[in-house]
């Protein structure tokens, strides 16, 4: 940092972007870090990928610690992958903290990571930060924004939110407590972007949860499965209930259902509900007196809907005539293999049901509305849109401007942000980046491996194998294992001419450098398959003395 005095914010995840939220506020050279999330990545070998943290790691010792706003995956999921790395204090609410202690169990750290939990509406002291939880409404238990106060001025960190008067999990928005927090005053609004451009408001899970019913009503006889995602708890709620009111037994399948239900009976959540059954007990009822919810929406290939489509779900099967409900939104990127899912159920002869057709789903983020209510609360000197893509910021922008706000600043990752003193400006670009999950492994997306890989699928490999005798003379000619192309008779009868065209053009000193030898072998036979087959391999040259 350019200076150590000040107040400053530092997105080093989840701005000009949507997912791996990992926020960084400074006062006097001190750091509070707000959420560690990952995103999913579809490709390289590489599914999970979230924020670089180096930035911070490497002064980790002023790290005072990480506040978790909610326990969706793109808030707390980075946390058992890049803890080991920060060795700071957590703090959570109540459900926030269980789920973050599933985590760190499987990874091996629950013993080592101190959570410190805050209850719901409550305050704590974090090094120089004073922090207040403040209650809104999104798709999961406890979504919380946070008053961040400073000697310099209050943040408001809004996390993700909606204005639901009817959430069905958990109560609604502290209206009362966010006027408050605007009368006393605020430095600055840090706030959900993503659905900028929606004029209307998001919607409420209470809508969701009628007309769910009206849609299960329409098939009464029907074995149905509703798909949806795993850490929306409000959307479970009404599921159930729904699925209760025409009098059938829940069964849930998949894993990550089975840890939302435990975490959130046991924050006393969905104590309304009867207990689910399991699939396996679920398979001995008749089909009008059972509804499975299942993991799956997005069309992942592990997950439970998918398994079931395959006919490789052990405990449930569908036949035609049968009813699957997507209760969910289609996240960009996602579309083709959801698609693909979706083909296979019609194949079957399986009716598929979208919110396309009914009003089944809801966004958990706030519309245009929602924003300007939100504005007209907490009335901030500054406005920095985060959580969206830079369309969505920009929009975000123009909006807050519109309510009133002096100072708007659109950033983007690694953008160091000084609030006070004196006006908000961007004083320094921080290093910043991506780290994928490859195996068991954290590499960054930027790594040479990385681009080999791409390399690969695109071009393919040749290991070209080389003997030579004493006098470094061809013994025989060379050997080509070729992968991943495709119409290479010509050039195999083309390699071992390349191959002694190259070692003829080399001086005696090259000749005895080894690696020498390799690249120039390796440049003249990439060559010829350039000019040749338009592709550019991957080329790896075996020397062999007789």
């Amino acid at each position: 940092m350019s200076k150590q005095d000040g107040l400053y914010f530092l997105p080093l995840g989840g701005c000009a972007e949507i997912g791996m939220n990992l926020n960084l506020y400074a006062y006097n050279d001190q750091w509070l870090m707000v959420d560690l999330g990952i995103s999913f990545h579809d490709g390289l070998g590489v599914e999970v990928i979230m924020p670089n943290p180096q930035f911070i790691v490497e002064q980790k010792h002023k790290l005072k610690g990480l506040l978790l706003t909610h326990a969706h995956e793109d808030h707390i999921g980075a946390v058992p992958y890049l803890w080991d790395q920060l060795r700071c204090p957590l703090y959570a609410t109540p459900f926030t903290a269980q789920i973050l202690r599933y985590k760190l169990e499987e990874a091996g750290l629950l013993e080592e990571a101190v959570i410190t939990e805050i209850p719901l509406n409550g305050s704590d002291q974090i090094g120089p930060f004073g922090v207040q939880m403040v209650r809104l409404t999104h798709s999961i238990p406890e979504p919380n924004g946070v008053l961040i106060t400073t000697p310099l001025g209050k943040i408001f960190h809004t996390g993700d939110w909606k204005l639901d008067p009817k959430p069905l999990v958990g109560e609604a928005t502290d209206h009362e407590e966010l006027k408050k927090i605007g009368d006393a005053g605020v430095l600055a609004m840090i706030c959900d972007s993503t659905n900028s451009f929606q004029e209307e408001v998001s919607g409420s899970e209470g809508d969701v949860f009628e007309n769910l019913l009206d849609v299960l009503k329409k098939y009464p006889t029907q074995r149905i499965v509703v798909s949806c995602f795993a850490s929306n708890v409000a959307r479970l709620q009404s599921i159930a209930k729904a699925a209760a009111a025409c009098k059938r037994k829940v069964a849930i399948a998949g894993r990550s259902f089975h840890r939302m239900e435990q975490a959130s009976r046991d924050n006393g959540y969905l104590m309304d509900l009867e207990k689910f059954i399991s699939p396996a007990a679920a398979a001995n009822l008749k089909d009008e007196g059972v509804l499975y919810i299942c993991t799956g929406s997005q069309g992942e290939a592990n997950a439970a809907l998918k398994r079931i489509a395959e006919d490789s779900y052990r405990d449930v099967r569908l036949s035609a005539g049968d009813v699957v409900i997507f209760s969910s939104r289609e996240i960009p990127g996602n579309e083709k293999r959801i698609g693909h899912l979706k083909n296979l159920l019609i194949r079957k002869g399986i009716h598929v049901v979208t919110q396309h057709e009914y009003d089944i789903h809801v966004s958990g983020h706030p519309g245009r509305q929602e924003l300007r209510q939100m504005y007209e609360w907490v009335r901030p000197k500054i406005a920095i849109p985060v959580h969206g893509e830079l369309r969505h910021l920009v929009e975000h922008g123009k909006l807050a401007r519109k309510c009133g706000v002096p100072e708007v600043l659109i950033a983007d990752n690694g953008s160091l942000i000084r609030l006070a003193p004196g006006e908000a400006e961007i004083v320094e670009a921080v290093p910043c980046g991506k780290l994928g999950l490859d195996g068991s492994a954290l590499i960054r997306l930027d790594h040479p491996v990385m681009k080999e890989r791409l390399r690969l699928s695109c071009d393919g490999i040749v290991m070209v194998s080389v003997g030579f005798d004493a006098d470094l003379k061809l013994l025989d000619l060379p050997s080509l294992t070729m992968k991943g192309l495709v119409n290479v008779d010509n050039v195999l009868m083309q390699a071992g001419k390349v191959v002694e065209e190259a070692l003829e053009n080399m001086s005696k000193g090259d000749k005895n450098n080894e690696k020498t030898v390799e690249d120039k072998i390796a440049q003249a036979v990439r060559r010829l398959f350039s000019t040749t087959l338009d592709k550019n391999p991957m080329v790896i040259v075996h020397l062999l003395y007789g």
